[in-house]
């Protein structure tokens, strides 16, 4: 096989509303039988990923949490955490700006776009390294150099697998770094205009069914004769 890995966002690519349809289950349980294996890579937190994903977790290889930040697996329950933790400064005076929704994980601090100008204003009055990272409507704020690149390059470390051999699968901004580390770049039908413009395919159908789709298309030819978007 030249594919072995499907590494695949979540919501907006695999999920639609933050459920999974039985379509692409079917599709990615299919893609394990072949001898592929299946990471997924999401801004999620891990313990707000298992509640949703229920048992499906054991469908994964791998789960790249938290943005890049975060790696865990799920028939080992084993988690690494691939950076530090958000500064207590910095979601103190989130709160007391009463920054709304926010969310604090093992590393990500995540809000809203509406919230990007106050969140910026925080880091520079404090003075940090962090980077603001745009998921449509979502912001997510990490250490500087993390990103869904990163935390896939972690994971395929731990399997021992070269993201030449790797197919990547999502629909947003962030995803970019994903599809871009990957051998093979697949945007789903939904996707950004930035990403559509950027991946080496687009599938014809959304979210899931376009992962279902992709999985189809490398059940039956390996992705043979479609080449690197240059």
């Amino acid at each position: 096989m030249r594919y072995l890995v499907l590494a695949t966002d979540y919501d907006g690519t695999l999920a639609t509303d933050g459920l999974v349809s039985q379509e692409a289950v079917l599709a990615l349980e299919r893609l394990r039988a072949s001898g592929r294996r299946l990471i997924l890579v999401t801004g999620r937190e891990v313990p707000d990923l298992l509640r949703v994903l229920g048992p499906m977790d054991l469908l994964f290889d791998c789960i790249v949490a938290e943005n890049g930040a975060v790696v865990y697996w799920p028939a080992s329950h084993d988690t690494k955490i691939l950076s530090e933790r958000p500064p207590d400064q910095f979601v103190r005076a989130l709160r007391e700006r009463r920054v709304e929704p926010l969310s604090v994980g093992a590393v990500v601090v995540a809000t809203s776009t509406s919230n990007d100008t106050t969140v910026l204003e925080v880091i520079e009055d404090l003075g940090l390294e962090l980077q603001l990272i745009f998921n449509k409507g979502s912001l997510m704020v990490l250490p500087s150099g993390v990103n869904k690149a990163t935390g896939l390059a972690a994971a395929l470390a731990g399997m021992g697998v070269s993201p030449h051999s790797v197919v990547g699968i999502g629909d947003a901004e962030n995803d970019q770094a994903l599809l871009s580390f990957c051998g093979f770049g697949v945007a789903v039908a939904n996707a950004v205009p930035f990403l559509r413009e950027r991946a080496d395919l687009v599938t014809q159908a959304a979210d899931g069914a376009g992962v279902a789709e992709l999985a189809a298309r490398l059940l039956a030819t390996d992705l043979a004769g479609l080449a690197r978007h240059t």
